[in-house]
C-alpha cells in the first residue's frame, strides 16, 4: 500500500508538472514570440482598408467583375453569400451553409468535372475574347484542396492582363507592374512555384482606378 500511495504522488507530481509546462508556460511562450516576431502573420494576416478589415493574404475571395483578377475556382465560391442567402425561405430555410473550406472531390472519370471545367472554360473564353482555350493555365480550371487559395499563377495573371486594362482603364503595362509587385517568389527560390496574391493584386487595382 505504502508504494501504492508512492506510485500516486509520484505520478500526480508528474502529471502536474506536465499540465504547466506543456499546458500553460509552453503555449504562453510560443504565442508571446509568434506576436513579438511574427504579429502580422499570428493575427491571421489581416488586410485593412480604409479603416475596415476587407480580408486575409492568406485566403482567397471571389472575383467576379472584369477589371479585377479572377482566382481559382472554389468548390465553396470562397464562402461568398448574399443578403438573399442568409433570408428564411416559407419552410425556414436559408441558403447560408456556414464558413467550410474543401474541394469538388470528383474522380477524373466523372462527368460531372469535365462538365464544370467546360462551363468555366467558357465563361473565361467569354470575358477574354483573345485568348484560345489551350492558352488558359490549369489552375484557373482547376480546384485548389481548400477552395480558399488566395494565389493564381503569374501566367494566369498575365494572361488576364488585356482584359483588365480595358476595363479598368489602366494601361496594360501598369496592370503588368501590379503583377509583378504582388507575385510572391518561391520559397528559398527553391520551393514551389513563382505566384500571385489575388487580393492584394486587386487592391492595387483599384487605389490606381480610385486616383485616376
Amino acid at each position: 500500500m505504502k508504494a501504492f500511495f508512492s506510485n500516486s504522488k509520484q505520478a500526480l507530481k508528474v502529471t502536474l508538472l506536465m499540465f504547466v509546462l506543456c499546458g500553460l508556460l509552453y503555449p504562453f511562450a510560443v504565442t508571446g514570440m509568434a506576436q513579438v516576431l511574427f504579429n502580422h502573420e499570428a493575427n491571421g494576416s489581416l488586410i485593412e482598408m480604409d479603416g475596415k478589415m476587407i480580408g486575409s493574404d492568406k485566403l482567397g475571395q471571389a472575383f467576379t467583375s472584369p477589371e479585377f483578377f479572377w482566382g481559382r475556382v472554389s468548390a465553396i465560391n470562397y464562402n461568398v453569400y448574399t443578403k438573399e442567402d442568409l433570408v428564411p425561405n416559407a419552410k425556414g430555410e436559408t441558403n447560408y451553409n456556414g464558413v467550410s473550406s474543401g474541394t469538388f472531390n470528383y474522380a477524373p472519370s466523372n462527368p460531372e468535372l469535365k462538365k464544370r471545367m467546360e462551363a468555366d472554360i467558357e465563361t473565361f473564353l467569354k470575358a477574354n475574347p483573345g485568348v484560345q482555350r489551350e492558352q488558359i493555365p490549369a489552375d484557373l480550371v482547376t480546384a485548389s484542396g481548400s477552395g480558399l487559395d488566395p494565389h493564381i499563377s503569374v501566367e494566369s495573371a498575365k494572361i488576364q492582363i488585356k482584359r483588365i486594362a480595358q476595363a479598368s482603364s489602366l494601361s496594360e503595362d501598369e496592370v503588368n507592374d501590379i503583377v509583378k509587385a504582388n507575385t510572391d517568389s518561391r520559397t528559398f527560390n527553391v520551393f514551389g512555384e513563382d505566384k500571385v496574391n489575388v487580393l492584394s493584386a486587386n487592391l492595387d487595382i483599384y487605389k490606381k482606378m480610385k486616383g485616376k
